[in-house]
């Protein structure tokens, strides 16, 4: 793998597959001397915590992409920071750092969401570039 480096972009990766791949992402990032933020789920946390932490003493970034990937937009202000709180203390338990960063699942976003992040002290990210890796018809064929 190759990796295009620009000025002023954040490179972001979400972690919502297994961890087969963590190895060859970190090895391609050391290669190329970059760094990158990590959106992860609370639930992926949970199930690979040592790949939490190899991302982690790699030196790069770990934020939040909510705890159980729900469609945010559907939740009360109080069930939008349990999502997000949830996330950061799984981080914070295995890195013993806290994440002031978070990005809603499906891009999903409204008053709502955005306040109830930035109340708690987060920042909130978007992006702007859909890959569309989510899709049924990425799966079909990118993967094997």
């Amino acid at each position: 793998m190759k990796i295009q480096k620009k000025k002023n972009h954040l490179h972001k990766s979400n972690c919502d597959w297994n961890a087969d791949d963590v190895d060859q992402i970190l090895e391609t990032l050391k290669n190329n001397n970059t760094k990158i933020t990590f959106f992860m789920v609370g639930d992926w946390i949970e199930k690979f915590p040592e790949a939490v932490k190899k991302i982690s003493d790699e030196g790069h970034e770990i934020a939040s992409h909510s705890n159980t990937h729900p469609h945010v937009n559907n939740l009360t202000y109080e069930q939008n920071i349990e999502e997000i709180e949830k996330s950061n203390d799984k981080i914070e338990k295995i890195t013993g750092k806290r994440t002031n960063i978070y990005r809603a699942p499906y891009g999903e976003y409204n008053n709502t969401v955005i306040k109830s992040a930035q109340d708690k002290g987060y920042y909130t990210i978007q992006w702007n570039l859909d890959t569309l890796d989510y899709s049924r018809a990425y799966r079909r064929t990118n993967v094997g």
